[in-house]
């Protein structure tokens, strides 16, 4: 390495190599340390801050290059208190390392005044708070720069308090209720809730049991009742309805359980059974077999329907028997058996007073 060195002539500062070349102290602390050193008398009135932000050290710079003057024995700080009970702090700056004996040797050199007064001197001196009264007479707190206007106790206020009413004398007859009361309308009761909203409702908020984050309000349990008392009807049970609710839940989570839950009982309930058709009349009884009574050859049996005591047949050879009386005829229609032919013969003669 070359060197080309020229001692100034003027504007310089002694820098002892001990400054320098110390290895403890980083280079804020020697550049203030040098620049503090050159400054003129006039300027060792200001504190080592101040001084500092003169070279554009400020924050955590400066306090680490005065804990390292202060730690090698290059700064030397005292506090006290002074005239008046302001407390002052007093700094000592050397370009030589002191102990803190040889600091408080040489401020007291410097400066006799600081080494401040003695015991005695400050029991004696009044206290630093000590004030002269003030002058004049004592005057009320004001509140918002408006002076508080006189009471007037008896003055009649626009609202004044209402008195108290008299204990009601006890009731010696039967209190009428608001539907007895002159003018007043009679509500109607409320009707009880249907078993299926009851039990629709206690489904509802008996989901929390299985999953926390279906935790219902008795408020929000019966406005979704009426919803959940659909499946009920259609023939659904309550364990049913119970694991449909809870069935392949969302993969992120439920944000609302009121939500979630009316979604999934409006969109997913069954359909209405179709209506059942009623069932067939039970076919009426069989009755048993008698005897006709008509006059025929041979007698016969049926069975009747209602109180008939003819068979169909000799019923029909009666109708056709007046029928040939009334017209004098004997044709007959061509699916007339021979047996109701005859009969209405026979019945057709008797009919005219003819012997059979």
């Amino acid at each position: 390495m070359l060197r080309h060195v020229i001692a100034p002539s003027s504007g310089w500062t002694k820098a002892s190599h001990t400054v320098v070349r110390d290895r403890r102290m980083n280079s804020d602390a020697k550049i203030l340390l040098l620049y503090v050193q050159g400054l003129p008398e006039s300027a060792t009135g200001r504190p080592l801050g101040e001084l500092a932000r003169k070279l554009e050290m400020k924050g955590r710079a400066y306090q680490q290059a005065k804990k390292q003057l202060i730690e090698h024995g290059y700064v030397h700080e005292w506090r006290g208190q002074g005239d008046g009970g302001r407390w002052v702090t007093e700094q000592l700056f050397t370009n030589t390392p002191l102990t803190r004996d040889e600091a408080r040797a040489v401020r007291a050199r410097l400066s006799p005044e600081a080494a401040g007064p003695t015991r005695a001197e400050r029991l004696s001196a009044p206290p630093p708070s000590a004030q002269s009264p003030t002058v004049g007479e004592p005057t009320p707190p004001s509140a918002g720069g408006y002076v508080p206007e006189e009471e007037h106790v008896d003055k009649n206020t626009p609202h004044p308090p209402s008195e108290a009413e008299p204990d009601p004398e006890p009731e010696t007859g039967h209190r009428p209720t608001p539907a007895q009361e002159p003018g007043a309308e009679a509500t109607p009761p409320q009707p009880p809730p249907s078993p299926q909203l009851t039990r629709a409702e206690r489904v509802l908020l008996s989901l929390r049991h299985t999953r926390r984050e279906l935790l219902l309000g008795v408020g929000e349990a019966r406005a979704l009742a009426v919803e959940a008392a659909k499946w009920l009807e259609r023939g659904l049970t309550e364990s049913e309805l119970r694991h449909a609710l809870l069935a392949e839940p969302p993969k992120g989570g439920v944000r609302s359980a009121v939500g979630f839950l009316r979604h999934r009982l409006t969109h997913k309930c069954p359909v209405a059974p179709a209506p059942v058709a009623p069932p067939e009349p039970p076919p009426p009884p069989v009755r048993a077999l008698i005897t006709c009574t008509s006059e025929a050859e041979e007698d016969h049996v049926f069975r009747p329907l209602g109180d008939e005591t003819e068979c169909a047949d000799c019923r029909r050879a009666t109708a056709y028997a007046s029928w040939m009386v009334d017209t004098d005829t004997y044709d007959f229609p061509p699916d007339m058996t021979w047996r109701q032919r005859f009969v209405a013969v026979a019945k057709a003669d008797a009919l005219r007073g003819k012997p059979a």
